[in-house]
């Protein structure tokens, strides 16, 4: 295991991806949803740190479960912000690529804490 959330690839590259979707959504006027998309996006890496300072495996292996939902939840609205036109489909399609290769690395460190 490693020694810390910032060692974990999975962690650096939902971190990453939090923050590409906020640049892709920089000019987006639509407050309510640009809100909505970055929350869901910001809540994989925190709680990915969240549960690895939590001080056993039972509660660090919930909080993976919550950013792996959150991670289906940010690929439910990067479709919807391809259909809406906030993002084009090419970075439509490689975010949620991304999205879909994040979320399986999340459900090998899950059933890793087992």
């Amino acid at each position: 295991m490693n020694d810390t959330f910032e060692q974990l690839e999975v962690w650096r590259r939902s971190h990453a991806l939090s923050i590409e979707i906020y640049r892709l959504l920089e000019q987006c006027r639509d407050w309510g949803f640009k809100d909505q998309i970055t929350r869901s996006a910001n809540s994989i890496p925190d709680n990915i740190a969240e549960g690895a300072e939590r001080p056993g495996k039972a509660e660090y292996r919930q909080f993976i479960g919550y950013a792996k939902g959150s991670a289906g939840e940010a690929r439910s609205q990067v479709m919807r912000a391809e259909a809406l036109a906030y993002i084009n489909a090419a970075n439509s399609q490689r975010i949620l690529q991304e999205l879909r290769e994040i979320s399986r690395m999340l459900h090998g460190l899950y059933n890793s804490l087992m």
